[in-house]
């Protein structure tokens, strides 16, 4: 039966948003997509590239979300509501139905990590990594791990924001960046080490200049999955906010902490596949997974650094998967009146039975996967783009500017810049990924999963 409406809860401190966001953005895409797509479009280039578009494009996007979710005090739906103009309530909507179809997979991948590290434990993937992946990747292993990632993930949820997502996240974010740093220093005394950061670190600009057509489009499209944006998660869970917090200075330590963690995965990444000789940019998401754990299962010391690379993964997936999972709990709870923990657990049954399909064939995982980063997300983006910068722009430059000392100049600067600068990016993003959809039949680059 729903239940009386009760207060709204915030964050306990401006720490706790900052982590849980950050959390949000990490996920496991950005320790497998980001050194991937780097080495697959001219490495240290695309990473110069993808630092401008994350500066230039996906700060200003993020706080789009951030106005629109601290003005409006309530889920991604209510939310335009609030602010007045319930005729946009769609395009919170349309981010929902991103995150149910996103976690339905996402959690599949999670409980891939899960396999990862009990084979960790057990050196099952050291003879044959390959072998294992395939193992593991679709039928029962794969339904049992993407059920036990699902109940993870609604367990946090259901407890709460202060008690389960803001508890959570102040562990398992400094945790990702301290284990991520200790892996990078293990990997900079490998034999392999000099390659894999020449590789990484030197530009090379005749692949940028011969592919910048290309390039840009997978620069804008991974800044969007690792900055979590157009999931609808960022305006959930700045609903939460008080304020007097100062959103670009919010915004700023975000992106910055997000993108750190990004780079400090290729430190990782490139030292070790250069060690044993493996090409970076081969393959998708199957053989990210093989490759490094296929290196682990060749290096001295392997099972344990194995173990600890994919509990960092696994707490990279479970801090994005519950901002996930809080996007359609807010809003049913919200608006119906139930009690969240019953929501949390009907809603994480139901996006566990979504993603079944896609446990029992990689086509229809890939189809998953492309109509949310080719069509979903972009879609999405772009309507937040129109409504904050032609609808509500007097509301939301004045949300703004609340608790912020950058001034009148910057806040005009930002509105301008999502009025014109913001809607060509995604535009071009969101016609290749159309492109993508009705030429290959759906099935993308698996290496792009979810920034």
């Amino acid at each position: 039966m729903p239940t009386a409406m009760s207060e709204r809860e915030h964050w306990t401190s401006r720490i706790g948003f900052i982590l849980a966001a950050v959390g949000s953005a990490v996920g496991l895409g950005n320790i497998w997509s980001f050194p991937f797509q780097t080495a697959t479009n001219g490495g240290a280039a695309f990473v110069l590239v993808y630092l401008l578009v994350v500066v230039l494009v996906g700060f200003p996007a993020m706080l789009m979300e951030f106005t629109i979710g601290r003005r409006g005090q309530s889920n991604p739906v209510k939310a335009f509501d609030n602010i007045g103009f319930g005729n946009w309530s769609f395009s919170g909507a349309f981010g929902l139905v991103g995150t149910l179809v996103t976690l339905a997979f996402y959690s599949i991948v999670g409980g891939w990590v899960l396999s990862y590290i009990l084979g960790s434990v057990t050196g099952a993937y050291f003879g044959d990594a390959g072998a294992y992946f395939g193992s593991i990747a679709t039928g029962p292993p794969a339904v049992v791990g993407h059920a036990i990632f699902m109940a993870l993930t609604i367990g946090i949820v259901a407890l709460g924001i202060t008690g389960g997502i803001e508890r959570a996240t102040k562990v398992m974010v400094p945790a990702i960046i301290v284990l991520l740093a200790g892996l990078s220093a293990w990997a900079f005394t490998l034999s392999g080490a000099s390659a894999g950061y020449e590789y990484y670190l030197t530009p090379d600009f005749d692949i940028l200049s011969s592919n910048l057509d290309s390039i840009i489009p997978y620069a804008v499209g991974q800044a969007f999955f690792t900055l979590s944006l157009g999931f609808s998660t960022m305006i959930a869970y700045s609903s939460y906010l008080d304020r007097d917090d100062s959103l670009p200075a919010d915004s700023g330590a975000i992106v910055i902490v997000n993108t750190a963690v990004a780079l400090l995965a290729g430190f990782v990444v490139f030292p070790v596949l250069s060690t044993i000789g493996v090409n970076p940019g081969s393959g998708g998401a199957g053989t990210a997974f093989t490759s490094l754990a296929g290196a682990f299962g060749q290096l001295t010391g392997g099972a344990i650094l194995g173990f600890v690379f994919f509990v960092t993964l696994l707490f990279a997936g479970l801090s994005s998967s519950i901002s996930l999972l809080e996007v359609p709990v807010s809003y049913v709870s919200e608006t119906y009146g139930y009690e969240r923990s019953r929501v949390a657990v009907g809603l994480g049954t139901g996006i566990f039975l979504l993603g079944l399909p896609a446990t029992i064939s990689q086509t229809t995982f890939s189809w998953y996967n492309a109509i949310v980063f080719n069509f979903i997300i972009p879609v999405t983006v772009l309507m937040f783009a129109l409504f904050v910068g032609w609808v509500a722009s007097d509301q939301l430059s004045e949300e703004l500017s609340l608790g912020s000392s950058f001034g009148d100049t910057f806040t005009v600067s930002w509105l301008w810049w999502v009025r014109l600068v913001i809607p060509v990016a995604i535009g071009l993003t969101l016609v290749l990924g159309i492109q993508s959809l009705l030429l290959k039949g759906g099935i993308i680059d698996a290496a792009i999963i979810l920034g």
